[in-house]
């Protein structure tokens, strides 16, 4: 399925059953991040598979040398800096006129992502948002690896997500953490 913007391909079809209405999850969790960075969605494109954790714990050991399945998966066309830690990354090139330029591919895992969901008695919906967020996030050159990164990467998710009234998922994980002004 496609709208311009978002690419999503369901490569296991218990994602019909659990969000028939993941075509517009998957656009709502991609502007999201297009929007925290000043970019508009007519100039980019991203691509996202909707799969199983199999097919998830399989590319991630593939790509990442890891074992097991994870939520989420990022493959940015881009290698976009930070000057600092904890600071904006750069832009990507601005596309030609009249095209969309890729920004990258992600994927989810639907058994970890109902699990995690279930978990933390969130909505799977508000979820699936946040994780196409959080990996969009990192096709704009956005990490988690150390700290200072960690804290302006969550600080653009929970700003992002109250945009659009889906609470912020760190404040739920760390109640002691007040919120970002």
């Amino acid at each position: 399925m496609s709208n311009g913007f978002v690419d999503l391909a369901i490569a296991d079809d218990g994602w019909k059953a659990a969000l028939p209405d993941l075509a517009v999850l998957a656009d709502q969790g991609a502007r999201l991040a297009l929007d925290s960075a000043g970019l508009q969605a007519a100039d980019w494109s991203v691509c996202i598979l909707a799969t199983s954790d199999a097919e998830i714990a399989r590319l991630n050991h593939e790509f990442r040398g890891k074992a097991g399945a994870t939520n989420v998966l990022s493959w940015p066309a881009f290698d976009l800096v930070r000057e600092r830690p904890g600071a904006l990354p750069e832009l990507p090139p601005r596309p030609d006129s009249g095209l969309r330029c890729p920004l990258g591919d992600v994927a989810l895992a639907l058994q970890t992502i109902e699990a995690e969901a279930k978990n933390a008695a969130i909505p799977l919906k508000d979820h699936v948002i946040h994780l196409i967020l959080h990996g969009c996030l990192h096709l704009l050159g956005f990490d988690h690896r150390i700290d200072e990164d960690a804290e302006t990467m969550e600080r653009i998710e929970g700003e992002a997500l109250a945009r659009i009234g889906v609470p912020d998922p760190y404040l739920r994980r760390d109640p002691g953490r007040s919120a970002a002004p």
